[in-house]
């Protein structure tokens, strides 16, 4: 009898020491969110952040020309409180997915239906937006992808580029 209550006590032992443990490790792209409120519309936007890690990431890991799930391990998602518009184009009030094209001298913001799931599940059929706007470089290099909402745009930065677009209310 002895000899199973301590059993039963080293497997609970083990059993919550590998749950703290696990709960300990970080991911190597942690979850992130952007919020802002833009021209009264709140936006906010679910995504990881990956980090470059002495890696070429745009034009190399994600190549120029590849539809991008903006961010790792999921598909990113961007939320809009009220019907906007962004760089002129009408979006209704809800949850999308956030994916672009990057491209060296451009890239394609893609807002489509699909907010969750896999982000290789894509479809453009799915897409509700399409826009092309033109990167820069941030100020400094940076090291782990961020996303920024505020003011009247949403900023995408990574590594020695930097994308915006505006949003406006719709």
């Amino acid at each position: 009898m002895k000899k199973q209550i301590s059993l039963v006590f080293t497997l609970l032992a083990l059993s919550i020491f590998s749950g703290v443990m696990a709960q300990e490790k970080k991911l190597a792209s942690p979850p992130a969110k952007a919020e802002g409120t833009i021209d009264g519309v709140k936006v906010t936007v679910d995504y990881h952040q990956p980090s470059a890690k002495g890696r070429k990431m745009l034009g190399g890991i994600n190549p120029y020309g590849e539809v991008w799930r903006t961010g790792a391990n999921a598909t990113t998602s961007i939320e809009f409180s009220g019907n906007v518009k962004l760089e002129g184009q009408a979006i209704a009030k809800g949850k999308y997915g956030l994916f672009t094209i990057p491209g060296e001298n451009e890239w394609v913001i893609i807002i489509n239906k699909q907010a969750d799931g896999s982000p290789y599940d894509y479809s453009d059929a799915k897409d509700v937006v399409r826009v092309k706007v033109k990167p820069t470089k941030p100020s400094a290099f940076v090291e782990t992808f961020t996303i920024e909402a505020g003011k009247n745009q949403v900023i995408l930065k990574w590594e020695n580029t930097q994308v915006a677009f505006k949003i406006t209310k719709g």
